[in-house]
């Protein structure tokens, strides 16, 4: 156990320092700059700026120096708001977004997987046609056509929730379902074609024969071993939805970390950029390494070494 750990986090800081390094230079092979702008700035002053901000140094020693900010957890000054740092705009905006996230995957884990297991022992019957056809629309529409829809029927004709802001909880609602349709119909569709697969296997018609009750047999044998796949996905899934979804957030006007990462794409805010996407990449990589633990739990017959 201790050698397969320590091997993946090993393989984490080389997926890291790779991310880092194929950021920061993609940032740079791209024209302009972070004082880049409409207006004509002076060359002197441009000049300044980049020495203040140590920019007019080698890249590989900007580099170097950021990496070691990295290692103080100091994703460094933002380049465009005078004062302001890239841990400012995390602390500010992970908060939300992480908030928004967890709601929301506590509704896709109790819609989705639900949703499959129903469709999986109705298959072929009316139950099964309806869950999936709503699955299908779920997986084919976009996330903002939902939340358009949404905010229409449900804040601008019934006035029942807000159209913006989360001050009350209420404000939760609308945004936890545009950003959860998506991922409760790809839950869905996978828990349903697995519990399949699974309930065709010797062991099911076993547990069957030794006269154990249908609940128990699908409970304790097919389920464990139905929910690997959905597991496996729910990795990146978690990240994606702890840090933020930028669509949602800008319609429903959320200050997570999705405004923070839009506009520092927008206006080439270099360590804004590079903060956001290594926190985003560490959070998708540590999800991804939960899902291997949780591997034996489901199945003890997975081994880790």
């Amino acid at each position: 156990m201790r050698r397969y750990l320590t091997k993946r986090l090993g393989m984490m800081l080389v997926t890291l320092l790779l991310i880092t390094l194929l950021t920061f230079i993609l940032m740079h092979v791209v024209p302009g700059g972070p004082f880049t702008n409409d207006k004509q700035i002076p060359e002197s002053v441009l000049s300044a700026l980049r020495k203040k901000y140590k920019l007019d140094e080698p890249l590989a020693v900007q580099y170097l120096r950021y990496l070691g900010g990295l290692a103080r957890f100091d994703f460094g000054p933002s380049l465009k708001y005078t004062g302001k740092s890239v841990n400012d705009f995390i602390q500010s905006g992970f908060p939300f977004s992480a908030r928004l996230g967890a709601l929301t995957l506590v509704f896709v884990l109790l819609a989705s997987i639900p949703m499959g297991v129903v469709s999986a022992l109705r298959s072929g019957r009316w139950q099964d046609a309806l869950l999936m056809g709503a699955a299908t629309l779920g997986v084919t529409i976009p996330s903002f056509v939902i939340a358009t829809g949404l905010l229409y029927i449900f804040a601008f004709r019934l006035g029942w929730l807000p159209t913006f802001g989360v001050a009350k909880w209420q404000g939760y609602v609308l945004p936890v379902a545009a950003l959860g349709g998506y991922s409760i119909s790809f839950l869905a569709r996978l828990t349903r074609s697995s519990l399949l697969e699974v309930m065709g296997q010797d062991y099911i018609r076993t547990a069957r024969a030794k006269g154990l009750r249908e609940t128990r047999v699908i409970i304790r044998h097919a389920l464990p071993n139905a929910l690997i796949p959905v597991v496996t996905v729910l990795g990146p899934t978690v990240a994606n939805l702890l840090t933020g979804s930028f669509v949602i957030e800008k319609i429903f006007a959320i200050p997570g970390m999705g405004a923070h990462f839009v506009n520092s794409i927008t206006q080439r805010d270099y360590t804004t950029i590079m903060g956001t996407t290594v926190f985003y990449a560490t959070f998708l990589i540590s999800m991804v390494f939960i899902v291997d633990l949780f591997y034996c739990l489901l199945d003890p017959r997975i081994r880790l070494e």
